[in-house]
């Protein structure tokens, strides 16, 4: 049994969508996939991609990223809501939102946004970034409140025992696991990538592994222990940060 990782796959792109429904509904029926956010901000988009890999896969892990939870129409309710929404979709499709438990190996979604700990925006990025016009949240709601929201919902599982603790969420956890060789102009969205607190949630599970999306930028790198992997699918023009393949990330004999 094979674990494979995949983020960022925005499917609103036809690239992304002819790659990912062209993947193999018969090589990967004994394996399972952590898909770790942004998949589309359609909810018809969302739905038919969970259901079809739920097909290719035994056991398919999410968690929705920012563009996941996009709202166009606020008569449908707010980003909360569709939040809501998707895990209940994703409890229908037989998706997995919860934590999950075998002998060998265990699997913690874990919900986050981000809280400006990792910098705060300046005037321009608080213009161009999306979110801020795309998400709605209740009256009176920060992003500080955003985040620590999500990350509630993620404390009563940190106690759950057990063995090969694989962790997964769709913001950074820290901003080191940028490389240093990220432009200046393009570190103006650090502050808008994760949360340091989500981190400390990664450590008190004893996490060996955590696969994380969001920043499009493939990395594989090793910190205090932990094997922090990203496999963002990203862009179509992205090749150079993103490998835009399917990456076994553990394999249970």
């Amino acid at each position: 049994m094979r674990i494979f990782a995949l983020s960022d796959v925005h499917l609103e792109y036809r690239e992304n969508a002819e790659w990912l429904f062209g993947l193999s509904r018969f090589d990967f029926q004994k394996d399972l996939l952590i898909l770790a956010g942004d998949v589309s901000a359609k909810s018809e988009l969302l739905e038919k991609a969970l259901s079809f890999l739920k097909n290719c896969f035994q056991e398919v892990f999410f968690v929705p990223g920012n563009h996941d939870l996009w709202v166009r129409n606020r008569s449908n309710g707010n980003s909360l809501d569709k939040f809501q929404q998707i895990l209940r979709l994703a409890e229908e499709l037989g998706i997995h939102t919860r934590p999950w438990h075998l002998d060998a190996v265990s699997i913690m979604p874990l919900f986050a946004w981000y809280d400006y700990s990792f910098g705060e925006p300046s005037a321009e990025l608080r213009h161009i970034w999306m979110d801020y016009a795309a998400c709605q949240w209740p009256p009176d709601f920060n992003q500080r409140i955003i985040t620590r929201t999500f990350l509630d919902l993620n404390e009563k599982h940190l106690a759950d025992p057990g063995s090969f603790m694989i962790s997964f969420s769709h913001f950074l956890p820290r901003i080191d696991l940028m490389p240093p060789y990220i432009p200046a102009h393009k570190q103006n969205l650090y502050p808008v990538l994760g949360t340091d607190l989500l981190n400390e949630q990664i450590k008190r599970l004893g996490s060996r592994i955590h696969v994380y999306g969001h920043s499009h930028v493939n990395r594989h790198v090793i910190m205090d222990r932990i094997a922090y992997i990203n496999n963002a699918f990203g862009y179509p023009h992205e090749g150079r940060i993103a490998a835009k393949k399917l990456l076994c990330i553990h394999e249970m004999i």
